[in-house]
């Protein structure tokens, strides 16, 4: 695995990764951010501009990821965490 599929599997958007035209690294919501600023005048072209805004609200509100870490951290109990899978699975249906 290639270490930056390894730093965002480890450290998710919370952590740092290369940014190679830099050579060096840096915070990763900032690098998301960066390359949204970089496709940004061609995404209405495209139609996409509203699947984009949803990365938007990953930076704001975190992964699914963090989100399963939190009710985790909240009892220690990995049944909190299925039960809240479960429910944010079946929302809407």
């Amino acid at each position: 695995m290639c270490i930056s599929k390894w730093r965002a599997a480890r450290y998710g958007i919370d952590g740092k990764m290369i940014d190679f035209g830099k050579e060096t690294e840096v915070n990763t919501r900032a690098l998301i951010l960066e390359l949204l600023d970089f496709v940004d005048d061609v995404v209405d072209d495209l139609g996409c501009r509203e699947d984009l805004q949803y990365v938007h609200k990953i930076l704001e509100h975190g992964t699914g990821a963090d989100r399963q870490l939190a009710v985790y951290q909240q009892n220690n109990n990995f049944a909190d965490v299925v039960d809240y899978i479960t429910s944010q699975t079946l929302k809407g249906i």
